[in-house]
């Protein structure tokens, strides 16, 4: 006798329907609080079903997580499943219903016709949990910083048009940048030109020393006749001059922030047992690499490559009808998005440093060469990296295991 519970998952509360096979109800549609006392009580609930009883919820956001892992603790089997395969469930119905409970059926529906294909909900250890939120937190805070740029460079472009563009010095480590400190310090154009060439080449020089920058003489007469030569919308004066600074202290927040979380991301990803084999992978990096690691999380989970590649949305679709066949169909983007963002940058750190010996390089490669599109070689580079992640992983891990 098999039951199923499917819950709803909403923030706060979730609502569970249980069902048996051919349609029979157990329980119709209950609100359920994400409180130890309530959930406690549906896991005893669940527990005292007559036969088996498997749980069936939609991993979607967060909010999922805490109802699947206090079930799960309680030694009741769990199903977490994609959001797509629920929704391209068959409603078997012309009306279109959208409600709580007509959601929780379908999910419990969903279960009982795929009861042997259900996997059982792994609790992430603490380390990938820890890395995976600093990581969708760390991309926020890069959204941010794109933004408050945009908004310095835009105020600049009034008071000192191209002062982002002065220096391409990389970002440090605490995240400051040489174009920013220097707009803090020569926020607007008269502030270099309203003095002589000598004593900006001076206060310059002061400046580079005091933020630890190299001076050049040629680069302060270059920044001192371009300046002479640029037009000013707003004026110099008090209120502009806040402006900007608020501006540069924003981003500057923002900047230190982030820094701050990718050394936490990297310093969590090198206790992981994959760390060494993913960080000496072509295209990844210091910030790629945790970032995968995060969003990819523990491969075994994953019992082929193909799971691996459907699981980041890379995967190659199919579109075939009769006589039609399509030869060129769009990859399901059904994973997440942080991960893909993430496979894309490694793929274009590739394209830039053209590594010969790099397998994935010489496919993109191959497939450029033919005259694919760009999205497409990126994404069959995509596809393949991950195949090649999840086969040097794998490997490296069983040779961990029989140590």
């Amino acid at each position: 006798m098999n039951n199923v519970a499917g819950i709803d998952i909403s923030k706060g509360k979730s609502t569970v329907s249980v069902l048996r096979p051919f349609g029979e109800v157990v329980a119709k549609p209950f609100a359920v609080g994400h409180t130890g006392s309530e959930l406690r009580q549906l896991a005893d609930y669940l527990k005292s079903l007559d036969g088996e009883t498997r749980v069936v919820m939609e991993h979607t956001g967060r909010y999922y997580e805490p109802v699947a892992q206090f079930l799960h603790n309680e030694g009741i089997f769990v199903s977490a499943v994609n959001p797509k395969l629920i929704k391209d469930y068959g409603g078997n119905t012309l009306r279109k219903v959208k409600t709580d409970a007509a959601d929780s059926r379908k999910i419990a529906r969903y279960g009982l016709d795929n009861w042997a294909e259900l996997r059982q909900y792994a609790s992430m250890d603490t380390i990938r949990y820890q890395l995976k939120t600093l990581n969708r937190q760390q991309g926020l805070y890069s959204k941010t910083k794109t933004m408050m740029k945009n908004n310095l460079i835009a105020l600049l472009d009034q008071t000192y048009p191209g002062a982002n563009a002065l220096f391409d010095s990389p970002v440090r480590e605490d995240g400051t940048q040489k174009w920013v400190d220097f707009a803090a310090s020569f926020w607007h154009v008269d502030c270099v030109r309203g003095m002589s060439q000598s004593a900006f080449t001076e206060r310059y020089r002061k400046w580079c020393k005091r933020h630890g920058y190299n001076f050049s003489s040629d680069k302060a007469d270059e920044i001192y006749t371009e300046a002479r030569d640029l037009i000013a919308m707003l004026p110099k004066d008090a209120m502009t001059k806040l402006l900007v600074q608020q501006a540069i202290d924003a981003l500057n927040a923002v900047s230190t922030a982030q820094a701050r979380l990718k050394a936490e991301m990297l310093k969590l990803a090198s206790q992981l047992p994959e760390f060494p084999v993913v960080m000496a992978m072509r295209g990844v990096g210091e910030s790629l690499g945790p970032q995968l690691m995060a969003e990819i999380g523990d491969v075994t989970r994953f019992p082929h490559r193909g799971s691996i590649t459907a699981f980041a949305g890379v995967d190659p679709g199919a579109n075939q009808s009769g006589s039609h066949e399509s030869q060129s169909v769009n990859t399901s983007k059904s994973g997440p998005p942080e991960l893909r963002k993430a496979l894309f940058l490694v793929m274009d750190c590739l394209l830039k440093t053209m590594p010969q010996d790099d397998p994935v390089y010489r496919f993109m490669d191959k497939k450029r060469s033919e005259g694919k599109p760009y999205l497409v070689y990126m994404t069959a580079g995509a596809n393949k990296f991950l195949r090649v992640y999840y086969g040097k992983v794998k490997e490296y891990l069983s040779q961990l295991e029989n140590l």
